[in-house]
C-alpha cells in the first residue's frame, strides 16, 4: 500500500459557509427529516426564533409572528431591527453580533454570533430585511452566497426584522415540518415570556401566567394530588406538582431556551426540592420517594451562559453570573425559601404532598426485593445479552454523533437480523423481542422486574433512575405493518406510556415506516411506502412493472434495509396532544372491551382492492385502520 504524503497541500482552510455545509452537526445538531422534535429544521427555526426573543428580553417588539408553509419559513420581529449598516455582515459574517459585552443583550440566548449564520449557510435561498426608522434594507443568499445587495430605500413599516428561508433540501432530505413540533417550541417561549404574543399560521400564542401554564397545558389536572405551586424570584420562575404516573417529568430553560437535556439547573432544582422537603417534614425520605411522580418546571435567567453544545440543549454553566453566586447556590437559597414558605401557608396542599411521598415509599419497599434480584439477572445479562446488539456510540457520550443513537426494537430473529446486518454499528443499535411483550395495562412497576423482556429493555436504554442517562436519543418501534405487527407496537406502546411516559413526552420514540411495495423494471427500482405511491410508481414505470408485498421486514434483504434506516429514514413520531389523556387512551385501546371500542372498530374496518391497470383484482386485504 502506497505512504500517503502529509505536506502542505494536505491543509485546508474552509470559509464560515463551507465548514458549516461540511460539519452541520457542529452547529445544529443532527439533521433529521423533521419527524423528530430535535431535528435540524426546527433548530434552524429557533435559532431565528431566539433572535426576536432577545428583542422582545430587551423591551421591543411585543409581537412575533410565523408563518410555516411547506418549505418556507418566514418570522417577522418588531424589535428594532438590525442596524442598516450591518444587515449583510450579522447573517454572514461569522462571529458577528451584538451580544458579547452583555451590556445590549444582558441575559441573552445567543451569545456566539452564529445562529444565524448557520441558517443562511444552510439554507438554498436565504433573505433578510431590516426596518429601521422609516428606512430598509434587504439582502438575499443561496447557499450563504450573497446574491441580492439590496440599496436602502425609505419605508412605512414598522421597526423590526423579517427573516425567510427555504432549509437545503440537499442537506435536509425529504423532509417536512410536523405542526405539533412547532406549536410546542412556540408555547414554551411564551409560557416562559409573558406579555409576548406569538402568531403562527393564524393561531394566536399567549399566556398570562407562565409556567403555572405550561403545567396545567402538560398534566391531567385530573390526576394531580395538590393544586400546581407557583414560585416567582428575581431571575427565577417555578411551578411543580406530584401526579400519579411513574417517574419524573422536568421542563428546564435557560434565558428562555429549552433545555432538553437539563443540565446545571435541573440538577440543582432536583437537590433543592428533595432538601426543602426533608427539613419541612424533619423527615429522612428517601430522593427518589420524594421526586418519584414529580411535574416540575424551572426557568432561570443567566449572564452569559455556557452550554455544553451549539444547540443550547444542556446548561454546563457553573455561575449565576462571571462574580455571582452558583447555579447549586442561587437555585437551593430560593426552592428552601420559596417552597417552605408556600408549604406553610397551605397545610392541606402539605398533607397531600405527604401521602405522596408516603405511597410512592410502599411503593419501593414492595418491589425492592424482586427489584434487586431482576437488576443483579440484568447485570449478568447485560455482559452477554442475547436481545441486545449494541452501538459503540451513547446518547450520554460527548460526542458529535450522539443525537444519532438509535435502539430499534423489533419482532423476531428474522426482522432483527436484517437490520443487524445493515445496521451503522457505530450509532444503531437493535434489541431483539421473542414475541408479543405483555400488555401491562393497569399493572404495577412491579411487572417491569418481574417481565424479564421489559427489565432487560429498561436496563438497554438506562432509564430505571429516569432520562439523565439515556444511552439512545431514538427509540423506534419496527414491526411488521400487519396486524400483528400493529399489535406489538400498541403492546410496546402501552409499556412506555404506562412507566416511562416522560420518554414519550420528550419525543424519543418513534414508529419506522418500512415500505409496502417494490415496483421496478429493467431500468429503475421504486420503493413504495403507501397504495397511492404504488399506484404513482406504476404509472411512472408503465409496461406491467414487477411488484412486490413486503409482508414482514424479515423478507427485505439486508442491502435493501440500509437503504431505509440510512439518511432517507422515515419516522412516525409519537406525539401526545393536551387533549389526549395517557389515561383515557390505554383505557380505550388496551382496557377491557366496550361498546365505544367495538363501535369504533366496525366504523373503521375497511375492504382494499388491489387493481393493476384494467385487470383483475389482484388480492384483496382487510385492514384495520386506527386514529
Amino acid at each position: 500500500m502506497a505512504e500517503i504524503e502529509y505536506s502542505d497541500d494536505s491543509i485546508r482552510s474552509l470559509d464560515w459557509k463551507e465548514h458549516i455545509r461540511l460539519r452541520p452537526g457542529m452547529y445544529i445538531g443532527k439533521l433529521g427529516d423533521g419527524s423528530a422534535y430535535d431535528d435540524g429544521i426546527y433548530v434552524l427555526l429557533k435559532e431565528i426564533l431566539d433572535n426576536s426573543i432577545d428583542e422582545f428580553v430587551m423591551g421591543s417588539g411585543k409581537i412575533i409572528e410565523i408563518t410555516v408553509s411547506d418549505k418556507k419559513v418566514s418570522i417577522r420581529d418588531y424589535g428594532r431591527g438590525i442596524p442598516l449598516g450591518k444587515v449583510i455582515d450579522c447573517v454572514s459574517k461569522i462571529n458577528t453580533g451584538g451580544k458579547y459585552d452583555s451590556k445590549a443583550f444582558q441575559k441573552s440566548v445567543g451569545l456566539n454570533g452564529v445562529g444565524s449564520k448557520a441558517v443562511n449557510a444552510l439554507s438554498s435561498h436565504f433573505m433578510a430585511q431590516s426596518y429601521r426608522d422609516g428606512r430598509t434594507k434587504k439582502a438575499e443568499f443561496e447557499q450563504g452566497v450573497l446574491v441580492n445587495d439590496m440599496p436602502e430605500i425609505e419605508t412605512t413599516q414598522r421597526n423590526g426584522t423579517l427573516i425567510v428561508f427555504y432549509a437545503d433540501e440537499s442537506i435536509f432530505r425529504n423532509y417536512h415540518y410536523i405542526p405539533e413540533f412547532v406549536e410546542s417550541m412556540i408555547w414554551n417561549y411564551v409560557f416562559l415570556n409573558s406579555g409576548l404574543t406569538i402568531n403562527f399560521n393564524g393561531t394566536k400564542f399567549f399566556s398570562e401566567r407562565g409556567l403555572y401554564d405550561l403545567l396545567t397545558r402538560n398534566t391531567d389536572t385530573e390526576t394531580l394530588r395538590y393544586p400546581i405551586i407557583h414560585l416567582l424570584g428575581d431571575d427565577i420562575e417555578v411551578a411543580l406538582t406530584h401526579g400519579q404516573q411513574y417517574g419524573e417529568e422536568y421542563y428546564s430553560f435557560v434565558n428562555g431556551q429549552h433545555t432538553t437535556q437539563g443540565g446545571t439547573h435541573q440538577a440543582a432544582f432536583r437537590e433543592a426540592v428533595v432538601k426543602t422537603i426533608r427539613e419541612f417534614y424533619k423527615k429522612e425520605f428517601d430522593a427518589s420517594d420524594v421526586r418519584a411522580s414529580i411535574v416540575a418546571a424551572i426557568s432561570i435567567r443567566v449572564q452569559e451562559p455556557v452550554f455544553e453544545s451549539q444547540t443550547k440543549t444542556k446548561l454546563g454553566s457553573q455561575n449565576i453570573a462571571p462574580d455571582g453566586p452558583s447555579v447549586r447556590t442561587f437555585i437551593n437559597d430560593f426552592i428552601k425559601k420559596a417552597l417552605d414558605d408556600y408549604l406553610h401557608k397551605h397545610p392541606a396542599d402539605a398533607d397531600s404532598l405527604l401521602k405522596r411521598i408516603l405511597q410512592s415509599e410502599r411503593e419501593r419497599k414492595d418491589i425492592a426485593g424482586i427489584k434487586k434480584l431482576a437488576n443483579e439477572r440484568a447485570k449478568k445479562a447485560s455482559l452477554h445479552n442475547k436481545k441486545l446488539r449494541d452501538c459503540k456510540i451513547h446518547f450520554e457520550d460527548n460526542h458529535e454523533r450522539k443525537q444519532d443513537t438509535t435502539l430499534f426494537i423489533t419482532e423476531g430473529d428474522s426482522a432483527s437480523g436484517s437490520i443487524t446486518k445493515s445496521r451503522d454499528v457505530q450509532t444503531q443499535a437493535v434489541f431483539s423481542l421473542k414475541g408479543k411483550p405483555l400488555n401491562c395495562y393497569g399493572l404495577t412497576k412491579k411487572v417491569v422486574y418481574e417481565n424479564e423482556e421489559f427489565n432487560l429493555l429498561q436496563h438497554a436504554l438506562n432509564i430505571e433512575d429516569g432520562l439523565e442517562n439515556l444511552r439512545y436519543n431514538n427509540i423506534v418501534i419496527a414491526t411488521d405493518a400487519d396486524v400483528d405487527g400493529m399489535h406489538i407496537r400498541l403492546l410496546l406502546m402501552t409499556f412506555f406510556l404506562q412507566f416511562f411516559p416522560d420518554l414519550v413526552k420528550a419525543g424519543h420514540v418513534s414508529i419506522l415506516q418500512t415500505p409496502l411495495f417494490r415496483v421496478r423494471n429493467k431500468k429503475e427500482t421504486i420503493y413504495c411506502y403507501s397504495d397511492e405511491e404504488r399506484q404513482r410508481a406504476i404509472r411512472k414505470l408503465g409496461n406491467k412493472p414487477e411488484i412486490t408485498r413486503f409482508k414482514g421486514l424479515g423478507e427485505i434483504s439486508p442491502i435493501e434495509f440500509e437503504l431505509f434506516i440510512g439518511k432517507d429514514i422515515r419516522l412516525d413520531p409519537v406525539i401526545l396532544s393536551k387533549e389526549q389523556s395517557i389515561k383515557n387512551l390505554l383505557e380505550y385501546y388496551m382496557g377491557k372491551n366496550t361498546p365505544d371500542r367495538q363501535q369504533h372498530i366496525i366504523k373503521n374496518l375497511r375492504v382494499e382492492v388491489d387493481f393493476i391497470g384494467e385487470e383483475e383484482p389482484q388480492g384483496v386485504v382487510a385492514e384495520l385502520l386506527t386514529d
